[in-house]
Parts: C-alpha cells; structure tokens; sequence
C-alpha cells in the first residue's frame, strides 16, 4: 500500500542532479498511477509525488521509503549519464556491493560480505518477475551472475539482507532486480545512443543502442530494443606471439516485449532477452605475489615489458549466451490480483581457459614416454557450460488496504545444466592441436557432469496496519527440492592411474527449507521512520559425485547453507526535501556455510563443495544527500562490514576461524556532487563528480599461499574519481566521461597462486583511466 508517509530520495542514486532524479520517479510514479508498469498491478491510495521512488520488490507496486528493509534503487537517468552498462559501472552507487570480474560475463556479485569463493551464488539475479541464473551448486552460477546491460531498463533495484520467503533459493545476501521499461499504450517513442571511449595504455571502445515504441490499436503496445558494445581492451599477451590489448570483448543483444491489455482487470506483457558476450583473454595480469605490482621482465625470455601482461601459451576464450523469456499475466479478480509469470532462460557458456603451466609438465611427460614424441607438450581447458532453467509462479495479491494485505502463491522450477570439460594436448612451440590417438584414446581427458535440479515451493505474505503509523510484517515460505548428477570421467589419463575408461559415478539429494521474515515500521513523522526486520535466507545442498580412491573426508553431499539477519534502519527527510537520510545496522548469523575445496583421489585432486560451521557479519549502512539550492546535490553513501568466519573451515578450503570473508572490504564510501543549470529554452547543463574509497581486503582462502607466505593473499585499497559533465537539449544530449581519472591501479581479485609462472599471482585491475563521449537522440 502507498501511504502519506516518508518518501526519502533513493539512496543508490546520489550521483545525479536532482532533476534527473525526478525524472525517474516521475516516471515510475506515473506508471504506478496509470497502470503502465504491468508486472505489478494495484490500485494506490495517492498518486506518488514526482520526487517519490516507486518499486515493485515486494511483488507489489511501494513507496521506498514504505518498506521495512534496506533496498536502493538505480534509475535509468542516473544509469545513462554515467553510462553505467554492467556491474562493474553502477558497483560503487550501492552500499555493501561487491564484485569479482576478470571477464565480461564471469562475474561474482556479493552483498553484505556473505561469500567464502563457493560455486553457489548467495545473491538471486532477477530480470523482472524471472530469476535468471542456477539455483544450485553444480553449475557454476556464484561466477556467472547475469550482467545484463542496462539500456532502456526502467531502474536496477537491490535488495539487501536475505530475501528467502518471496524470492526463495540462492538470496542469502540479496536480490538484484533487473526492472525492463514495459511498452506504452499509445505512445510512439524512438530513441538512439552512440557513444566511443578510449582507455589509457589499451584501445578504443564504442557502443550503439537504439530502442522504438510502437502502439498497435489501444489495447496493444510493443517494445524493442538493441544494443552494441566494443569494450577496448588493455591487458596484452605474451609466452606465444605477442597480443595486444588481448582482453577486448564484444557484448550485443537485444529485448522485445509485448503488451497486451483489453481491459483495466487484465494484461499480458511476452518478454524476450538475448544477449552474447564475446570476451577474449581475462583482464588480468601476472603479478608480483606480495606487492601484486605487474611484472616489469618476462617470466621465461627474461624481456623487459611494459604495461600490464598476462602469460598464454595457447589464447584463452570466454563466450557467454544469455536467452530469457517470459510471459507474464495480471487478472483483477476483484477480492485480489491473480499473477501467473512463465519463463524459460537458458544459460550457455564456451570457455577456453590455457592450463600449461598447470598441466604442461605432466602432458609433456605422457607424450615422450608412451607416445615416443620429443615435443613440448601444453594443454589447454575446453569447458562448455549449457544450463536450461524453467519457472512458473502463481499469486494471488489483496487489493490494498489500511488494515490488511497479503500475498499467497506457488513456484516451481526445473533446472538442467551440462558441463563438459576436456583437455586438449597442443605443441607449445607451434600451438598446433597434437593428436592423442597416437596414446591408443580418441581423448586425453574429458569430465561431463550432468545436473538436475528440481523444487517446488509454497509463500505466503502478510502486512498488518496496525494503526496510521505502525505496520507489522510477516511471511513464510517452504521449499522442497531434488537433485540428481552424473559424472563421467574417459580418456588416456585414465588407465594410466589404473582406473576404467568411461568411469561413472552419481549422486542424488532430498532436501526441505522453512524460511521467514518479520519486520515492523513505525513512523516518527510524517517525514521519517525506523524499522527492525528479521530475516531467513538459504543456499540449496545437494549431491557430490564420489570419485574412485576418494578418502574418508569426501563429503558425499552438502546441506543447505541458512543465514538469519537482524536489522534496524531509520529513513527521513526534511519537509522541503533538501535533506535526507537512510541508515541500517545488522547483525547476520551465517550457519553451515557452503565452501569448495579439492579432495585427493585415485585421479588426482578433485573439487567439491562441502560445508563448513559459520560466519557472521556486524555491519552498518548508511546513505545522505543534501541539496543546499536549486540543481546542486551533494551525497554520500557508505558500508561498514566486519564478516568473519566462526570457525575452521574444511582443511582443504584453508579457512581459519577470525579470516575475513573474501572479497569484503571493511569500509566503502562514495562521495557524490551534482550540479544543473538551464541554459535557456529546453537546454540544461550539469557537472558531477564521484570519489569511491574502498579499503584493504582479503582474497579467497588459499591454503598453498598461507603455506608460503604465512598469512592470507590480501588487496590493498584503492580511490577511484569519476568525472561527467554534458548537455540535455530535451530531443537531443551530448555527455563527455572520465572513469578513474587518477588511474588507479585498483584490484577487485588475486587469485590463481601456483597456477601462473613461478610464484606469480594473477591479478584483476578495475579498468584503467578512460574518457568518453556518448551522444543520444530520441522523439
């Protein structure tokens, strides 16, 4: 329900001038008044002011500053003039958000700290109604998070804290919602972007986006929409011929929808998504193991070099293919709103990963002792990954009321994903593929692990009004899943270890979750709030293969992860909105954590995911903005994290009881200034600025390093000054950009010791100094 109370700024948006920010929530409190945003249909008791931030992340169309929990909200002006496309652009506009990225389309999202670098994502990716993404720990979804690009989206909500009664598995940390701009009934619209950048020490970038709105009659409206990316790159190759800036990738897709609504009791909206990613070598360059400075000689020639370098023997490769649809029906029942949302996403991945250094010595043995051969012999990884997901929620949704509203429904989903993984002998000094048939097998070695994930669940929601300014919240979810997994092993490493060719192994699990949430807000004025919420989250378990000579400590399977968060916030503003707050502290309380480890076998270490005894994070949010005069805002938005492991993890993940969490900087702060003025007519000008402080944090347990080093491989903080200044002459803009102004050489990962040459670590650098210029045209 949307009642007459607080309505602060979104806190996520605090890098745009005011009017953009009007814009937005003009915009979306329009769609909530006219019925225009169909995912979520309801009758409001007030239209929303223009300042006023509408969401939908309750599955019911709110004010922002009416939910009892910590969201923030990115909108589609604050995501233009910035010229935010992907995680990595909008990252530092939400408190407690992290990522870990070395390819387009391998990335890992973390909120609030709940990560231990497990292959089971802890935050649920949604586009719209759809959670996109595996919901279970065998198809790698913790680093293949979708990263949609942001074109012609209405606003990026994040919802933080676990969110596990109405969004279900996989949202221990949050959810990150993608919001599409639904068509427009009788409306034309036609609108085109194109934009260059050029990156310091690698190349040059450019995009093109254009998008149309076409009305058909007056009950029907379609929406299309595509877009282009080159992203330059700027880390080069060496051990084989040189390559440079070897990192580029191309990112292209596009999105159709259609509505269709014959009355104001009922509306269809069909979705399609497709977007490719075509993604070269990782941005990630060999590093110096305790400094993680680039090295400055090559590893094997001894050649000085310059900039940032990355060693390949054979060129490594990254595609990824997203495909979502959906179609998504609202039924004005009269006593309640029926929501039926049917989907099918699938997921497929093609990497090529270079494993010589790992690999190379042992293959280049196989070969001159049993294949008479005197070549040095590399290997490389061929992984492709194909994941088929489909979903179906029914919900019933109350009329609003100033008693009470509730939600109840149903979801099922049925999640297949295949990953086949085959190393491929080659000679280094030619990089020709080399034969292994002369071994007496077609293969050298291949690994397929076929997955199913199956689960049926049930929700309910409820929301009492207890009087004018207090509210009292609850729901309940039970979820039911069954997994089932092949793996087959075949090809000449096989018999050489005294082991059969094909050998399989399966496994099954049953598992049952009971999730809830409580929360309660009270309104100390008609401007300002407090709340409190508790909240449970899960992660599913499900089954390990076992492979032959496994030890005693092999997990067979792995248990649900759960997390309960404790949570009090308080929002206000001032009557004239020149002012306004938003805070949180929480406690979370994270139990069987899920971690990955590599487990000795007949065939050699082999990964699983296993359970370890707990974590838990103190932490503290908060988000301010101040506007002093017309066009000038300042804003600040800021996270305190302390995560910490509880106890020992499984020896063989090497978490110690007092470790951080990886990848979670203890402080996070963005500082913010807008500035706007007319130029006369339709024109208006702005400036701005934003200065992210991210401190030192810890990388993923690695017990080889802590071996070494005696101590965790660590990231050192960074700064990072964004710049952007531009014209809006109403049909028609120009905005010049300067990421990273200062050239940071900030890192978001360190990983892979013992894998890269010698001691060497790899490191992923955020991307080097780069100015832009985008220009956009529309009617």
């Amino acid at each position: 329900m949307m009642r007459a109370g607080a309505a602060v700024m979104a806190l996520a948006m605090p890098a745009v001038a005011s009017a953009a920010e009007a814009d937005d929530a003009a915009v979306q409190g329009q769609a909530a008044q006219d019925g225009a945003a169909q995912d979520e249909r309801v009758q409001v008791e007030r239209a929303p002011l223009p300042e006023d931030i509408v969401v939908t992340a309750q599955k019911r169309t709110q004010l922002l500053a009416d939910i009892p929990q910590s969201i923030s909200v990115v909108g589609e002006a604050t995501l233009e003039r910035q010229q935010a496309r992907s995680f990595t652009d909008y990252v530092e506009l939400v408190p407690s958000l992290s990522i870990t990225q070395s390819n387009p389309g391998e990335t890992r999202v973390i909120l609030r700290g709940i990560n231990t670098g497990s292959v089971g994502s802890t935050v649920a990716i949604y586009v719209d109604e759809t959670p996109f993404g595996s919901s279970s720990s065998l198809g790698n979804a913790a680093v293949l998070a979708g990263d949609f690009d942001t074109f012609d989206l209405q606003r990026v909500e994040v919802l933080r804290g676990p969110q596990g009664t109405l969004y279900g598995s996989n949202s221990l940390g949050g959810v990150i919602r993608f919001v599409t701009n639904p068509p427009a009934l009788g409306e034309y619209e036609v609108r085109a972007q194109a934009g260059v950048e050029f990156v310091d020490g690698g190349g040059t970038g450019w995009s093109g986006n254009a998008l149309v709105n076409v009305p058909v009659g007056d009950n029907i409206a379609v929406r299309a929409s595509g877009f282009y990316r080159r992203q330059a790159g700027f880390v080069d190759v060496i051990g084989r011929t040189l390559e440079k800036e070897a990192d580029e990738a191309d990112i292209y897709g596009g999105r159709i929808s259609a509505l269709f609504q014959p009355s104001d009791a009922l509306s269809l909206r069909l979705t399609a998504i497709a977007q490719n990613i075509r993604a070269g070598s990782p941005s990630s360059y060999e590093a110096d193991p305790v400094t993680k400075k680039p090295i400055t000689t090559d590893p094997y020639t001894g050649a000085e070099l310059s900039g940032l370098n990355r060693v390949e023997f054979y060129p490594d490769n990254n595609d990824v293919d997203y495909r979502l649809y959906n179609g998504t029906v609202d039924f004005d029942l009269g006593f309640a709103t029926l929501t039926s949302v049917t989907s099918y996403g699938t997921l497929k991945q093609d990497q090529r990963t270079d494993n010589t250094i790992a690999f190379g010595p042992t293959v280049t043995f196989v070969y001159q002792a049993l294949g008479g051969r005197t070549d040095t012999i590399g290997a490389f990884l061929e992984a492709p990954l194909d994941q088929k997901k489909f979903t179906q929620e029914v919900r019933l949704s109350s009329p609003d009321s100033d008693v009470f509203e509730w939600q109840i429904g149903g979801y099922y989903t049925d999640e297949k994903v295949k990953l086949h993984q085959e190393l491929i002998p080659f000679v280094q000094d030619t990089a020709q593929l080399f034969d292994p048939t002369v071994l007496g097998f077609a293969d050298l070695l291949t690994l397929d692990l076929n997955s199913d994930y199956e689960e049926i669940a049930g929700f309910a929601n409820a929301d009492f009004h207890i009087t004018p300014r207090w509210d009292v919240s609850g729901g309940v979810r039970y979820s039911h899943n069954e997994q089932t997994v092949q793996q087959i092993e075949q090809g000449a490493f096989q018999p050489l270890q005294g082991l059969p060719s094909p050998n399989i192994t399966d496994g099954d699990s049953s598992e049952n979750v009971f999730t809830w949430s409580a929360s309660t807000r009270y309104e100390l004025s008609d401007l300002s709030s407090v709340y409190a919420r508790v909240a449970k989250g899960y992660r599913p378990g499900g089954p390990n293969v076992i492979p032959p000579g496994a030890g005693p400590d092999f997990p067979v399977q792995y248990e649900a992860d759960t997390l309960i968060s404790y949570e009090i916030g308080v929002r206000g503003e001032t009557a004239d909105r020149s002012f306004a707050f938003d805070g949180a502290v929480y406690y979370l309380d994270w139990n069987d954590i899920l971690v990955f480890g590599a487990f000795d076998s007949a065939i050699g270490p082999v990964g699983a995911n296993d359970n370890g005894d707990g974590a838990r994070v103190y932490g503290a949010e908060v988000s301010a903005t101040l506007r002093p005069t017309a066009g000038l805002q300042l804003a600040v938005n800021g996270a305190y994290n302390d995560a910490k492991l509880s106890d020992d993890t499984p020896p063989v993940t090497g978490g110690l009881e007092g470790d951080e969490l990886p990848y979670t900087p203890k402080f996070t702060t963005t500082f913010s200034l807008d500035y706007e003025w007319a130029l006369g007519g339709d024109a208006t000008a702005f400036v701005g600025g934003d200065v992210q402080l991210v401190s030192d944090q810890s990388a993923a347990f690695d017990p080889a390093y802590r071996a070494t080093f005696g101590r965790r491989l660590e990231l050192d903080g960074y700064e990072k000054v964004d710049l952007r200044a531009g014209v809006d002459f109403g049909a028609f803009s120009v905005t010049a950009f300067a990421r990273n102004l200062t050239n940071t050489l900030g890192l978001s990962n360190v990983a892979d010791f013992g894998a890269r040459p010698d001691t060497l670590v790899s490191a992923s650098p955020i991307r080097p100094r780069t100015v832009g210029l985008s220009v956009a045209a529309g009617f």
